[in-house]
């Protein structure tokens, strides 16, 4: 049987306060009694790990810059002054999303000690971000900070014998994985999409895995095998010759390239180390630039073919270019079912990356694998990421959730745990899309949720359908009224998807729904937020 919270106590009309202030008090009341419990439905307490779901948990009185709606000049100043390691976290995304394998904390401290060794792994953040982390790193004093990563590699590889043990890879540490079978890859976007975006299905069998609605999936993708070969002959390499990999073995430079190693996005160490092997000055001059991350410089976005294409005449020994190299990471997903709904699988939800660059198709590491090869490939190593983004442990608190594109993959996972479980309730999920005709995912399965009450409301926002585009903060704007009454009443206000443009717009959507609707100031709205967000209601996946 299911607890039931406590009333949410409510500021009376006759009470001596302003309506600004009786809003605000209302709002601010609603957060902090209003099912602050985020555990999952069944009642037990959520499973304990790193969670990408709630980037304003930090304690804001210490972090008033973890604040994805603050610019990153406003960020810089409320850091000002503060120790190095503070500043490397205000340079950053503040998005906790967990591409980088850390969170905005994590990945400052790891970088602030040395532990870390390149600059620009925030995704969120892009040049920026990587520009400002290698100002601070090389301006703070030796004791301040490890030396700079770059600085760190160079004379690694510069005082080192050249063999496999030249320069040891950094660990790439995640959870033993247990071995699963993806089963297919149905496409969920019809014909004439811009988009290729699959319903993939994996049986967990006797892998042992188990997961609740709001956990993520690591799954150990391979690289791309002709990528690799056409890499392999870039470095006029046999594919036999032995490299060091990050587990700390040394491996076949093809299983290498294959399995462990990022191939697909070097990093700055990565390009020091061919600055300083390339024999033609104009090549080591364009690879610093490249590792400055200089607005312009080219090849963009490369990969490590693209470099060994743009500068032939940088050929460093395979193991320092294996050992500066990051490791292979598995890829994470939002898992799109529910057990309940779903015995011994998992559903995933996953827009496939390909992009013409340079005369040349690019396929992302794990969507491009998930729906190309995955099916016949055998087996794939998995575990589960646990995560605090869970429905509330009272089915009677109303749930808003915001998951535009590849994010409805958690509120299907909700949704369908809710639906076997039976319970109706104030669900209201708000999906958007380019095209309705082509790109609605799940169309059929939200109309059936709709009309039986799983889901008692369903607001869309399909940007291309019309002149002027419109997204789900637009719905949120027009339905401001109706939005802010559910938040009062307790709701938990859940946002999926891509970190960089939406989670942003929809941050400030909520601010300034608090401002009209609850005529708080700015800062009494940002002071709201984060009320939610401690106290469990606020939550957030992001990519």
């Amino acid at each position: 049987m299911n607890a039931i919270s406590p009333p949410i106590p409510l500021i009376p009309e006759n009470a001596p306060f302003s309506p600004a202030q009786r809003a605000w008090l209302n709002g601010f009341l609603a957060g902090l009694y209003g099912g602050a419990s985020n555990t999952g439905l069944h009642g037990g307490a959520g499973t304990a790990g790193m969670s990408v779901a709630s980037p304003l948990s930090a304690e804001p009185e210490d972090f008033p810059w973890h604040d994805p709606a603050l610019e990153l000049d406003e960020r810089m100043r409320l850091a000002e002054g503060r120790p190095l390691q503070q500043q490397l976290m205000a340079a950053m995304g503040q998005l906790d999303c967990g591409q980088c394998g850390y969170l905005c904390h994590s990945y400052a401290a790891a970088l602030s000690e040395g532990r870390e060794t390149s600059a620009s792994l925030c995704v969120p953040g892009a040049r920026p971000t990587a520009r400002l982390l290698k100002q601070l790193l090389a301006e703070a004093p030796p004791a301040a900070a490890g030396a700079p990563a770059a600085a760190r590699v160079i004379s690694a590889v510069s005082a080192a014998p050249q063999s496999v043990a030249a320069v040891a890879p950094a660990a790439v540490t995640a959870p033993t994985g247990r071995a699963v079978r993806v089963l297919s890859a149905a496409a969920l976007t019809r014909s004439g999409s811009s988009k290729d975006v699959r319903h993939v299905v994996i049986d967990l069998a006797e892998s042992g895995l188990s997961y609740e609605p709001g956990d993520s999936i690591g799954l150990a993708t391979p690289n791309d095998p002709s990528l690799v070969e056409a890499t392999l002959a870039a470095l006029g390499a046999s594919g036999e010759e032995h490299v060091p990999c990050p587990d700390g073995a040394t491996r076949p430079v093809r299983a290498a390239f294959t399995r462990y190693l990022d191939i697909a996005r070097p990093l700055d160490r990565t390009t020091d180390l061919l600055a300083m092997s390339a024999k033609f000055p104009r090549h080591a001059e364009a690879l610093r630039k490249l590792s400055e991350g200089a607005d312009g410089t080219e090849p963009a976005d490369a990969d490590l073919l693209d470099l060994l294409d743009a500068f032939p005449s940088a050929r460093p020994p395979l193991a320092d270019l294996a050992a500066s190299l990051p490791g292979l990471r598995p890829r994470l997903y939002s898992i799109a079912s529910s057990l309940r709904a779903s015995r011994g699988q998992v559903n995933l939800c996953v827009a496939v990356v390909r992009d013409m660059r340079r005369g040349r198709l690019r396929c992302g590491v794990g969507s491009g694998f998930l729906a190309d090869r995955a099916a016949s490939a055998g087996t794939v190593d998995a575990y589960i990421q646990p995560s605090h983004f869970r429905l509330p442990r009272d089915p009677a608190v109303p749930v808003i959730m915001v998951g535009p594109g590849t994010g409805i993959a958690p509120f299907r996972a909700f949704l369908a745990e809710r639906a076997a479980a039976g319970i109706r309730g104030r669900a209201w999920l708000m999906f958007g899309e380019r095209n309705r005709a082509t790109d609605f995912l799940y169309e059929d399965e939200l109309a059936a949720w709709h009309k039986d009450g799983t889901l008692s409301r369903l607001d869309t926002a399909f940007s291309r359908d019309q002149r002027r585009k419109i997204y789900v903060q637009d719905r949120m704007a027009e339905n401001a009224e109706d939005l802010w009454r559910w938040l009062q009443d307790g709701a938990h206000f859940y946002v999926c998807g891509d970190a960089t443009r939406m989670a942003k717009d929809v941050d400030a959507a909520l601010r300034r729904l608090a401002m009209t609707e609850g005529r708080l100031s700015e800062h009494q709205a940002r002071d709201w937020i984060v009320a939610l967000a401690r106290q469990g209601r606020y939550l957030r996946d992001v990519y």
